[in-house]
């Protein structure tokens, strides 16, 4: 980048509120109270918590860009910067005691929740960044401040305009990874297809798979910030673009030709979830803005790109889902995926269907005399028991009361529901060997039907079976202790 006039563009268009503000004020009435003896920042605003409601008012904002103005829904700068107690209010003042001992002990880049609100009243929960620009670190006279919008879970890149100093400043430091790129040598690809007749550019790239390639290639990587070294484990930016090719990679070449797509047909604002992988072969999974910069429409000679790792958010989501179709203490399925299950084999099959209806002995008796802890454990190795043991068959076993559990094997016959019950019982044998203490018993009973119509008796008829062997198991129980 050498150009501060593109830095003045991507700070208007960066997708995260920014702030440039002037703390000289603050910084004034931190060395006032040192003056009067105060060495503990936060006991003092703790005994009086109205203080940092003045320190909120030391703020003096200096520019805001078109983000800051939609999130706070501002008609223009002034009217933000005349309403800003409005925006500066509430419970944010309790958050703030934080961010106020970071600068207090001399911390002058760090991040912090917060609360602000809209000149529409609607409450904003931001994660914000503070950072003192270089060269102003004795006076607190240009501080930076980025919020993003947690609330609706935004991701944001920015910019700035007021130097090209302070911009490069702000461009190495973002905690989302940016890039410039050049896709100029893209442009003159496509250029050339358009040229030489094609229409349906979706169709050309099914044919002439290769151009996707053709077209990575021609990217030219201008800056990357530090952020982006730090997500892709990069030394420095030599050692990533020189491996650029193990970062974009596998699923990539998919979602690229999808970006190639919409280029062709105009949109130079994207925004995508893509796969990359960092220099150490760690998958990543990022939350991509991809934007051919104001001016440069021609030529698509100046490309911002935002990425933020999103991978964390992914494995929870994973997780939920799992947690949504699984029960969390046997890890087998629950009773909703159970139920969903029972019906797609009502509407499509296979036919027959087998099902083993089970019941764990003694689990009250356990958890009356022993506690729940220990009948958990047991609930738990009837988890164990039933994944091992089901482990090469297309059943859906789970988990659908306290101690009931169900198997249905969609295509399968009596003889193959017999044979996973003795396996069943096979590889309790084995469990109980390796617990010591408190033995795993189930009774389990078997039924089986051909179509749609049998199923809700076929369901009943191996509970009646499997409430036969629990009868038996007690009966025996009960004359052993008889006999001891």
């Amino acid at each position: 980048m050498n150009n501060s006039t593109d830095f003045e563009l991507l700070f208007e268009s960066a997708p995260i509120s920014l702030w440039l503000e002037d703390y000289c004020q603050l910084k004034a009435l931190f060395q006032r109270w040192r003056q009067e003896g105060v060495t503990d920042l936060l006991a003092h605003l703790q005994a009086h918590p109205e203080l940092a409601e003045a320190c909120a008012r030391c703020y003096q904002v200096i520019r805001v860009n078109r983000e800051t103005l939609r999130v706070f829904a501002a008609r223009s700068p002034e009217e933000l910067l005349s309403r800003l107690p409005e925006v500066f209010r509430g419970d944010m003042f309790e958050r703030m005691a934080y961010e106020l001992n970071q600068l207090w002990n001399g911390n002058l880049d760090f991040s912090a929740r917060s609360v602000n609100y809209a000149l529409d009243g609607r409450r904003i929960e931001v994660l914000m960044h503070v950072r003192v620009l270089e060269g102003f670190e004795d006076s607190w006279e240009r501080v930076m401040v980025s919020l993003q919008d947690v609330t609706a879970h935004e991701q944001s890149r920015r910019q700035l305009e007021f130097s090209e100093r302070h911009a490069r400043n702000l461009f190495a430091f973002s905690p989302v990874s940016l890039w410039v790129e050049d896709f100029s040598g893209v442009k003159m690809l496509m250029d050339e297809v358009r040229a030489s007749g094609i229409d349906d550019f979706r169709t050309f790239l099914n044919v002439h798979s290769e151009f996707v390639e053709r077209c990575m290639q021609k990217i030219v990587v201008q800056e990357v910030n530090q952020q982006t070294l730090a997500m892709f484990s990069a030394r420095d930016q030599d050692e990533l673009l020189g491996k650029v090719d193990s970062v974009f990679r596998g699923e990539m070449h998919v979602s690229f030709a999808e970006q190639l797509i919409d280029l062709w047909n105009g949109k130079l604002h994207q925004t995508r979830e893509v796969v990359n992988y960092s220099l150490n072969g760690e998958r990543i999974n990022i939350h991509m803005q991809f934007a051919v910069m104001p001016g440069h429409e021609e030529h698509w000679d100046m490309v911002l790109v935002s990425l933020v790792d999103i991978t964390a958010r992914k494995k929870a989501e994973a997780y939920l889902e799992y947690l949504g179709k699984h029960d969390a203490l046997t890890k087998l399925r629950n009773r909703a995926y159970y139920v969903e299950e029972l019906n797609r084999i009502s509407r499509k099959g296979p036919w027959p269907l087998s099902v083993l209806a089970m019941d764990l002995n003694g689990l009250k008796l356990v958890n009356d005399t022993q506690g729940h802890t220990v009948g958990d454990a047991l609930l738990r190795r009837v988890g164990e028991v039933l994944q091992k043991a089901s482990s090469d068959m297309s059943a859906c076993v789970a988990r659908i009361g306290g101690d009931e559990f169900i198997a249905l094997l969609p295509g399968s016959d009596e003889r193959t529901a017999q044979a996973l019950k003795e396996r069943i019982e096979s590889v309790m044998e084995l469990n109980n060997q390796f617990y010591p203490g408190q033995k795993l018993s189930l009774a389990i009973g078997i039924a089986s039907c051909q179509n749609a119509a049998e199923v809700e008796h076929c369901i009943q008829l191996a509970d009646q079976h499997m409430y036969a062997q629990k009868k038996q198991f007690y009966e025996e129980s009960q004359m052993e202790r008889r006999k001891h």
